[in-house]
């Protein structure tokens, strides 16, 4: 097995792959599953190991996620095919700042601004929400988690509120207070007009990942002279796990960028 980054799948003797990872040493990695206890299920099922490799770790990451998505091997939990996204919208009224949670197919994730946040259902936003509240001192009547009452939300007789439901606290202090809660669940937009391409080489060896909307569409590669298509993208195309991988390398400019 190399010792430099890629993608390693466990099969069994169907057609179907047990376990699909990746990493920036493919054989360390593969070691590492085959010495631990936890994984002896998986590992006695195990009948060969292949694995592709990467020109570096950002391809094995897109690699890895649309493979888990197309294979749905039998070990992975993460990276699934979610069918359905939410997000929290801020949106200014005469009174302050509200949120709505709103569905991932009413707005177009990665191009609306004031997004925050990425969730698979109604209730985990709004458990999301609900530690919001209570790590920020936030009011769950503000938020839209409890009903109006004269006299204030719950959190303001526990003392966990406060008291800005009831003008006990001026509204712009609390308003404040939610948008540096809201700060690391920021949903970028997609800062180009179009697909970019995104450079990996390493000893010679490039790979071009082309990416819009931070949908991975798909990665040409030096070694091959060909291009490895994974999706055929549609302006309404979002996908968490991709945009998790790219937004801190393109918005911190980490990686090589050309416009196509």
């Amino acid at each position: 097995m190399p010792t430099g980054s890629g993608v390693y799948i466990f099969k069994g003797q169907g057609t179907l792959p047990l376990y699909i990872g990746k990493s920036v040493n493919i054989r360390s990695r593969v070691l590492s599953h085959l010495r631990t206890p936890d994984e002896a299920k998986m590992i006695a099922q195990t009948r060969r190991i292949d694995f592709i490799e990467t020109a570096g770790e950002l391809g094995a990451l897109l690699l890895e996620a649309r493979m888990i998505k197309e294979q749905s091997p039998l070990f992975n939990q993460r990276l699934r095919r979610t069918r359905r996204l939410y997000s929290l919208r801020l949106v200014q009224t005469n009174k302050g700042s509200v949120l709505e949670i709103v569905d991932g197919k009413a707005v177009s994730l990665g191009a609306t601004p004031k997004l925050f946040g990425l969730f698979s259902s109604n209730h985990s936003a709004k458990t999301k929400l609900n530690e919001l509240a209570q790590e920020h001192r936030l009011c769950k009547v503000i938020l839209g988690l409890e009903k109006t009452s004269t006299r204030g939300c719950f959190g303001l007789q526990i003392k966990t509120c406060n008291g800005a439901c009831v003008g006990q606290e001026d509204r712009p202090l609390h308003d404040q207070r939610l948008l540096t809660a809201l700060e690391d669940l920021k949903v970028e937009v997609w800062p180009f007009s179009g697909a970019v391409e995104l450079i990996e080489e390493n000893n010679g060896w490039v790979q071009r990942h082309r990416v819009n909307n931070w949908c991975h569409l798909e990665t040409w590669c030096s070694k091959t002279g060909q291009a490895s298509q994974f999706s055929t993208f549609n302006p309404q195309d979002f996908d968490r796990d991709s945009y998790q991988i790219l937004v801190k390398p393109i918005m911190l400019q980490t990686v090589e960028i050309q416009s196509c």
